[in-house]
């Protein structure tokens, strides 16, 4: 069971460009892997878990709000976060 999450320091460097309460849900969800484990929290149909393709083949990203993926990888039975992104806002 992968309970174990790290933020990468790229994500770090980046932290001041997040908005709060996209740094909260990030955080709500470390929270739950932590305590639950990650095919628990991959239930939990609001974050999206998702893997991604192309260039990103290995990746999975997390939607923290219509606007904002958290990209990680597991390496080693660890979590890393690699990458908080804002995407390009779609019509909905």
């Amino acid at each position: 069971m992968i309970q174990v999450v790290e933020i990468g320091i790229n994500v770090k460097k980046s932290f001041h460009k997040i908005p709060l309460p996209i740094k909260k849900k990030l955080f709500t969800w470390v929270a739950a892997v932590e305590e639950r484990g990650l095919n628990e929290v991959r239930k939990i149909p609001g974050y999206h878990d998702e893997p991604l393709k192309g260039d990103r083949q290995g990746q999975r990203s997390i939607r923290l709000n219509k606007q904002w993926r958290a990209i990680y990888k597991i390496i080693n039975k660890k979590i890393e976060f690699v990458l908080i992104e804002e995407v390009t806002p779609h019509d909905y």
